[in-house]
């Protein structure tokens, strides 16, 4: 990635996201719903056309990735994108539902 990004989590009782910021860029972001306290179901993805070829989304699902090998849930990415992302990194398979 070409510039630092910072990634945030807004989670709540339900639902949350991950928004990524890039100065000067519109807020990049991951939304997702819980399932149960041990269930996140990412539905959606949105990177704004100056952050592409950036590495942002991945970087969001990445941070999904770490968050729920640290707080022991399991993700299912009916997302496209966070979809093709799993299915480009089989040793995140751990944390698939």
């Amino acid at each position: 990635m070409d510039e630092p990004v910072d990634i945030a989590l807004e989670d709540g009782a339900s639902k949350g996201r991950y928004v990524a910021r890039i100065e000067g860029a519109p807020d990049a972001e991951m939304t997702f719903s819980r399932g149960n306290p041990h269930l996140v179901i990412i539905d959606h993805t949105e990177v704004p056309d100056e952050m592409r070829g950036k590495g942002v989304g991945k970087a969001l699902v990445e941070r999904i990735v770490a968050d729920a090998r640290e707080k022991n849930f399991k993700i299912i990415p009916l997302c496209p994108f966070a979809r093709a992302t799993f299915e480009r990194h089989p040793d995140w398979r751990d944390v698939l539902a």
